[in-house]
C-alpha cells in the first residue's frame, strides 16, 4: 500500500530558478520521469508522490542547473566516486499491515536477476522492436524516456546508429525544441551509449549505465 508524501522546497533554496524537478530513487533519477514542483503563495515549491514503504534518497534539480536539498533529513552517499549529500524520506508501513512484512526498497536481487538475462535475449528483444516499428527503442538509453525518444524521432534520429553519430550540442538543440522542461537534460553520454547499443554490446552498456544518473 502506498502513502502520499508531500515534498516541500523552501523559497530560499530556489532563488534564481523558475522551475524545479524532484529526482530520486523512486524514479531512478531519470529526468524524463521527474516530478515537477508547483509554486506556492509563499514562494516555496511542492509536489506530492505516492510511495511504497521504504527509504528513498532524493534531490531537487533547478532550471538554472543547480542541485539543491530541502530542510529535511540528509544522508551522505557516494556518486561517481565522490561523497554527495542527498535528502532522504522514510516511508513507514501502515500499522494494520500485520499479515505481510512491509515492503522496503526494491530488492537488489531482482535487479541482479534482470541484469543476468543473457545478452542474446536483449539483442533479440531489440531486434524485435526494430522489426515491428522500423525504429530502435531509444528509451533503452539511460536518460531518454518515451517523450524524448519521440522528440528525437521527429528530428530524424530513429536508430541507435543515428544517435551515436549525433553531437551533444546538436542533441541539446533538439531538446530545446521540446520546451523548457527538456532543456534540463544532459545528453553528453547518449552517443556513447547508443554506439554500444548499435554494436550489440548490451553488457558493456549495462555497466556504463550503472555509473550514470539520468544519463549524466
Amino acid at each position: 500500500m502506498t502513502t502520499k508524501i508531500t515534498f516541500t522546497l523552501p523559497a530560499a533554496n530556489i532563488i534564481g530558478a523558475s522551475e524545479c524537478v524532484l529526482l530520486g530513487e523512486f524514479n531512478n533519477w531519470n529526468l524524463d520521469e521527474g516530478v515537477y514542483l508547483t509554486k506556492q503563495a509563499d514562494g516555496s515549491m511542492t509536489a506530492e508522490v505516492e510511495l511504497e514503504p521504504g527509504d528513498y534518497q532524493y534531490r531537487y534539480l533547478l532550471s538554472n542547473g543547480r542541485w539543491v536539498n530541502d530542510n529535511g533529513e540528509k544522508i551522505t552517499s557516494e556518486m561517481h566516486g565522490y561523497p554527495v549529500e542527498n535528502c532522504i524520506v522514510r516511508v513507514a508501513a501502515l500499522v494494520n499491515e500485520t499479515i505481510e512484512a512491509p515492503k522496503t526498497t526494491k530488492p537488489k536481487s531482482v535487479k541482479k536477476n534482470a541484469e543476468a538475462k543473457p545478452k542474446t535475449v536483449k539483442a533479440k528483444a531489440a531486434a524485435k522492436t526494430v522489426a515491428k516499428t522500423g525504429k530502435d527503442d531509444l528509451s533503452k538509453i539511460e536518460g531518454i524516456g518515451k517523450k524524448i525518444a519521440e522528440l528525437l524521432n521527429n528530428n530524424n534520429i530513429t536508430s541507435f546508429k543515428e544517435l551515436s553519430q549525433a553531437t551533444a550540442a546538436g542533441l541539446k538543440t533538439i531538446l530545446a525544441t521540446g520546451g523548457s522542461r527538456f532543456s534540463l537534460h544532459k545528453p553528453g553520454s547518449w552517443p556513447k551509449q547508443a554506439k554500444l547499443a548499435a554494436d550489440g554490446k548490451w553488457d558493456e552498456l549495462k555497466e556504463l549505465q550503472k555509473e550514470l544518473k539520468g544519463g549524466k
